[in-house]
């Protein structure tokens, strides 16, 4: 009886009316669990459709139509809400009508960055490459007004839950100073359980890429482990066909459809340009599990080199033999079998090989 009265205690009442349902049923959800807490069938002799419930406190619940991807969000702060879905619009407390126009502020640059890819992807090849300065600008142009509408839903709500509601935006949008100092303010949204969570997550994360990286540089002064994948024909080959060998080989982690992969493969095309006349060879080690974009991908980023893959994405033998956990990943081998280097990216990667070589 004492723990129903200290959970009945932190719940609170939310009435929601909602317009323009069409007949449709309306949920309200948990955000947290996903769980339906409340629904009722449309009636299209009538507009307003009433729900009613209870839930946690300051919980983050969601209005949705079903059928629709989009959700209403709102805190049970217990201030009625009317929510339209014919413009998803909110009046209720000023927090949530303030979170309202934040998600649809969000969604408007979700919306014209889509419509900008899909006009590029719509021209013929020689429209893209005449265009593709002009495309790269506008959206870096909407990327740096998202990171913008990030800080200062962050910025601008430090008395108030709203930031909780987009922590997993801010989490992927802010860099490491700023995450840090986001979960370690003294502010409403800090303690509020989708943020708690979130770090929780973050943390966990963290404390995983730790011990992977550990594992990696223990790898380093040690011999390779051999595995075997076949090549872009489907012909097996063992990794000590080209390792330790006598040769200075450079192992590349990566996948057709990783976008950082595919950004620093030309610094690997000019690594392999310059120094394999002295030696270098590479290998590649594919996470991809489609064969066709895995070869379109090697021809399209002019890859001249060794390139293996089982085809089975993140579950493939090098992910395991390496503590290969996120691409691109890379590591440098000498002649005798030793690996001598891991993750060599970018200027990192060229000092390293004129070390070995010399300019």
């Amino acid at each position: 009886m004492l723990l129903l009265s200290a959970c009945t205690g932190n719940q609170a009442k939310f009435n929601v009316k909602v317009l323009h349902s069409e007949g449709a049923t309306v949920n309200v959800i948990n955000v947290a669990s996903g769980d339906i807490i409340v629904s009722l069938a449309g009636d299209v002799e009538n507009d307003e459709l009433p729900l009613a419930g209870k839930a946690d406190k300051n919980a983050l619940l969601a209005v949705q139509k079903e059928g629709d991807s989009w959700q209403t969000l709102f805190f049970n702060d217990g201030t009625p809400i009317t929510v339209d879905l014919a413009d998803r619009s909110l009046k209720g407390s000023p927090m949530n009508e303030k979170l309202t126009a934040y998600d649809l502020d969000m969604n408007a640059i979700d919306n014209d960055y889509d419509k900008l890819v899909s006009e590029f992807r719509a021209l013929a090849p020689e429209e893209q490459q005449a265009g593709v300065e002009d495309f790269r600008a506008k959206a870096a142009a909407l990327d740096d007004k998202y990171e913008g509408k990030i800080k200062e839903i962050v910025n601008d709500n430090k008395d108030n839950l709203i930031p909780a509601a987009f922590v997993n935006l801010i989490a992927q949008t802010l860099d490491e100073s700023e995450t840090e100092a986001f979960f370690a303010a003294d502010a409403p949204y800090a303690k509020h359980p989708a943020t708690l969570a979130v770090k929780e997550e973050l943390d966990s994360q963290k404390a995983r890429m730790a011990e992977i990286e550990a594992a990696k540089q223990a790898s380093i002064g040690k011999k390779f482990t051999d595995l075997e994948e076949p090549d872009t024909d489907g012909n097996m080959h063992k990794l000590s066909e080209y390792l330790g060998q006598g040769k200075w080989v450079f192992v590349d982690f990566w996948a057709s459809w990783c976008g950082p992969c595919r950004a620093e493969m030309p610094n690997v095309v000019a690594a392999y340009e310059k120094y394999h006349p002295k030696g270098l060879e590479i290998v590649g080690l594919s996470f991809d599990n489609d064969k066709e974009a895995w070869v379109k991908a090697i021809k399209e980023l002019k890859m001249p080199w060794i390139h293996l893959s089982d085809l089975k994405g993140w579950q493939t033998v090098a992910s395991d033999t390496y503590n290969i956990k996120s691409i691109p990943s890379s590591m440098l081998v000498d002649p005798e079998g030793i690996i001598v280097a891991r993750d060599l990216r970018g200027e990192a990667l060229g000092a390293k090989l004129a070390e070995v070589f010399g300019e």
